[in-house]
C-alpha cells in the first residue's frame, strides 16, 4: 500500500497513536496463587474449561488427565459454539458455530470489503437518500443552471427552422448539406454545455460519496471547497477522452472515405460501415478501462495522465464486470430519466399548439413555451440521474481497490471503525 496513491477523500485520519496500548492478554485465571497481573486490556475468565479442551474437534474423544474421555464434537456445521468464557465466548465473536468470518464493518452506505452489484448500485441509492439535501441540492443547481443556458442558447441563438428540409424530398444535395451541418452545429453546443454541467456535477457527487462511504455527513459548501482545485483538470480529462474516441472514429472511417473517392461508393461505404463498427469496439473498450480515472482524480488528487493510468490499472483483468455494471448503471439511469423526461416532452408539445402527433411529425414547437415546459423534465430528470451515474462510478472504484489494495483497512481507519481481522477487537468510534 506504500507504493500506491492513498486515499485522499476528506474524513479522519488515523487517529494518532491508534495501534499503541494494545495489550496482551492475562494469563488465564487457572494459574498459581499469587501470579496474577494487572494488564490492562482483554481479560480471560476466571472460570476457564478443563485442560485439553481447547483443540479443535477430531471427531474421536481423547483421554484427558484425569482419564475420563472428552465429550464427543457436536453434529452439525462448523466446530460448535465457542467455550464458555473463552477467547469469543459471549462477546459475538464469529456467531455461535464458528461457521465463517466477522461481518465486514458499515459506516456508512456500503460494507468494508468487496461489493456485489447490488450492492453497488443500493450504495448510490442510499447515499442520494442519506444525504438527500446535499446530493438533491448539487444535482437541482447544476441541472437548473445547465438547462438554462441550454433553453437561451436554442431560443436566442441557435437556428432550428434548417431541420425541416431534411424531410423533404425534393431538397437538394446543397441544402441538406447545410441543414445536416446546422444540426450538428446545434447539437455539439449543447452536448457541449451539457459536458460541462456533468463534469460539475460528477465532481461535486463524488465527494459527497466518499464522504457517505466513511459515514460522514458533507455539505454543499464542503464538497465545492474539496472539489473545486480538480474540477479543471477533471474537465481536461473528460475532454481528452472525447478527443480520443473522436479520434479512433475517424480512423476506422477514413481508409472507407478513402476508397470511396478512389473506386466507387458501393465499396467505399462497405469498408466505412465496417472501420466504424470496429473503431466502436475500441473505443468501448477504451472508455471502460479509463472509466474510473474520473474518481482517481478527484479522491487520489492526480493529474490526468496519472489518473487514466490508476484507471488502467484498476480495471485490469475485471473489464467485464466493470462494463456490465456501469452498463446496467446507464440503462436505469436513462429509464428513469425517460419515465419523467417524455411526459414534459408531449406536454410541451401540446401546450405549444401542435399537439403530439404535430410533434412526431414534424419535430415539434421549438418556440418558448416548448422550450420552458420540455426544459422543466431535463432539470427533474438530470437531478435523479447525476447521484446515480455519479455515485456508481465513485463505488465501482472504491470496490476495485478494495480488491486490489486492501483500501477496506484505510477506510476503516479513517472512519474510526476497527476493520475485521486485525488484533484489537471491536468497534473504536
Amino acid at each position: 500500500m506504500k507504493d500506491t496513491p492513498g486515499w485522499a477523500s476528506p474524513g479522519s485520519a488515523p487517529s494518532e497513536g491508534q495501534d499503541q496500548g494494545t495489550s496482551q492478554p492475562a494469563e488465564p485465571a487457572d494459574q498459581p496463587d499469587g501470579a496474577t497481573q494487572d494488564t490492562p486490556g482483554v481479560k480471560w475468565s476466571k472460570e476457564q474449561p478443563p485442560p485439553a479442551q481447547w483443540s479443535a474437534p477430531t471427531g474421536r474423544p481423547s483421554p484427558t488427565d484425569s482419564g475420563r474421555a472428552a465429550p464427543p464434537p457436536p453434529r452439525g456445521p462448523g466446530w460448535g459454539a465457542p467455550p464458555p468464557g473463552g477467547p469469543g465466548g459471549g462477546h459475538g465473536g464469529w456467531g455461535a458455530g464458528w461457521g465463517g468470518p466477522p461481518p465486514a464493518a458499515k459506516p456508512g452506505v456500503i460494507p468494508l470489503r468487496p461489493l456485489g452489484v447490488g450492492e453497488i448500485l443500493d450504495g448510490a441509492v442510499s447515499t442520494m437518500r442519506t444525504h438527500w439535501r446535499t446530493v438533491l441540492g448539487i444535482s437541482l443547481t447544476v441541472a437548473v443552471l445547465t438547462e438554462i443556458v441550454v433553453v437561451l442558447l436554442q431560443g436566442l441563438v441557435l437556428d432550428n427552422s434548417g431541420t425541416d428540409i431534411l424531410d423533404d424530398p425534393s431538397a437538394t444535395l446543397d441544402e441538406l448539406t447545410a441543414a445536416m451541418g446546422d444540426a450538428l452545429l446545434n447539437s455539439g453546443v449543447v452536448f457541449l454545455v451539457t459536458l460541462v454541467g456533468t463534469v460539475a456535477a460528477t465532481a461535486l457527487l463524488t465527494t459527497v460519496t466518499s464522504r457517505a462511504v466513511l459515514g460522514k455527513p458533507v455539505t454543499t459548501g464542503e464538497a465545492w471547497r474539496d472539489a473545486r482545485p480538480q474540477i479543471v483538470k477533471l474537465f481536461g480529462l473528460i475532454c481528452l477522452l472525447l478527443l480520443i474516441t473522436a479520434g479512433i472514429v475517424t480512423v476506422g472511417a477514413l481508409p472507407g472515405f478513402l476508397v470511396a473517392l478512389a473506386a466507387g461508393s458501393e465499396v467505399g461505404a462497405a469498408l466505412t460501415v465496417l472501420g466504424l463498427i470496429g473503431a466502436g469496439v475500441a473505443a468501448l473498450w477504451l472508455m471502460i478501462r479509463l472509466s474510473l480515472a474520473s474518481p482517481a482524480l478527484m479522491l487520489e488528487k492526480q493529474g490526468i495522465v496519472k489518473a487514466m493510468s490508476r484507471s488502467a490499472k484498476l480495471v485490469r483483468g475485471s473489464w467485464w464486470r466493470v462494463f456490465g455494471i456501469q452498463l446496467l448503471a446507464t440503462i436505469i439511469a436513462n429509464v428513469v430519466a425517460s419515465i419523467i423526461v417524455i411526459p414534459f416532452t408531449f406536454l410541451a408539445a401540446t401546450v405549444g399548439g401542435d399537439g403530439a402527433s404535430g410533434f412526431l411529425n414534424s419535430g415539434g414547437d421549438m418556440g418558448w413555451t416548448f422550450l420552458v415546459i420540455s426544459g422543466i423534465g431535463s432539470v427533474i430528470g438530470a437531478m435523479i440521474t447525476f447521484p446515480i451515474t455519479a455515485g456508481v462510478t465513485v463505488l465501482l472504484y472504491v470496490d476495485q481497490r478494495i480488491r486490489r489494495e486492501a483500501l477496506d483497512l484505510e477506510l476503516a481507519r479513517a472512519a474510526g471503525v476497527q476493520a475485521p481481522g486485525t488484533t484489537s477487537g471491536g468497534l473504536t468510534g
